[in-house]
């Protein structure tokens, strides 16, 4: 089995709602970069922490007493769901006064909510992953089920762009991927330091360094959503089928169920819908501002 869980798991909550948050507690706490850092949180309550599970792609609502809730993905190993990693940038109000929290506090959670990285229906492809800055949080767990399970997979290839090499996140961890010989890793900047030797420009440029079988290819993309276009976008260039390009969208999500609106995509939602869709099943939305 590629996961311990065949089907999307059961929603955790406090008792019973779905709009309740369940508290965990923050174990511990790691500077990524200079506006984003890793939570690493525990239920309180022994049996939820038992019971939860999680697919790779999907996320947790997080909830601050006083401030709100925010949709984060969750970036741990979907197999070691004692505690949950949760990679978060600085930029709202609920992530701001996530910074300000120390280890020993507590937060709410509600989840797991979501789609998730079909790595099932992918076994015996080569498998292609897109990162664009924080994006590369929510593929982080299909990384760990993908070389857990190598030997299922044909390539696996990561592309990862990020804006200057001082905002990389999961540094060390992405150092000993480049160093396997079962795993090609790729890292382009857009602005460069003094010391970098490596490429430089949008991640979509990296393609030219890749062989691509365009028929045996399945591709995973996470980041901006000019880098998830321009992205899905080159693939389909490249020939690759539209049902495996996946890709994952960032919505503004309130309440995780698809009751709000608030993530309403076309007739989709993504917080239930997605947020990881197949190229084929958005086509007619994907290049609408608007939408």
């Amino acid at each position: 089995m590629i996961t311990a869980v065949a089907e999307r798991p059961c929603m955790v909550c406090g008792d019973g709602s779905p709009m309740e948050p369940a508290w965990a507690r923050i174990v511990a706490f790691h500077q990524e970069s200079s506006n984003t850092a890793s939570y690493s949180l525990q239920f309180v309550d022994p049996e939820k922490r038992k019971q939860y599970q999680f697919l790779p792609g999907q996320f947790n609502m997080v909830y601050l007493f006083g401030v709100g809730e925010a949709a984060i993905s969750i970036s741990s190993d979907p197999t070691c769901c004692d505690t949950l990693v949760h990679t978060i940038r600085h930029v709202g109000s609920v992530t701001f006064a996530m910074n300000k929290l120390k280890e020993g506090q507590c937060v709410g959670l509600r989840g797991p909510f979501g789609s998730h990285w079909p790595l099932e229906s992918c076994r015996g492809r080569d498998i292609l992953l897109v990162a664009g800055g924080i994006g590369i949080a929510p593929l982080r767990p299909a990384i760990y089920q993908l070389l857990k399970n190598r030997d299922q997979y044909g390539r696996v290839i990561l592309l990862y762009g990020v804006r200057s090499p001082q905002d990389m996140i999961f540094k060390e961890e992405v150092e000993e991927w480049q160093e396997r010989r079962d795993f090609q890793v790729l890292i382009t900047v857009d602005y460069p330091s003094e010391e970098w030797t490596g490429p430089v420009g949008v991640v979509t440029k990296l393609l030219r360094r890749v062989r691509l079988d365009s028929q045996r290819t399945s591709v995973f993309v996470c980041g901006p959503r000019v880098m998830n276009r321009a992205a899905a976008h080159s693939f389909l260039s490249h020939y690759v089928p539209e049902d495996q390009i996946y890709v994952s969208l960032e919505r503004n999500m309130r309440c995780g169920i698809g009751q709000c609106g608030h993530c309403q995509y076309g007739p989709k939602f993504v917080c239930k819908d997605g947020p990881i869709f197949s190229y084929a099943s958005v086509r007619n939305l994907f290049g609408k501002d608007e939408v």
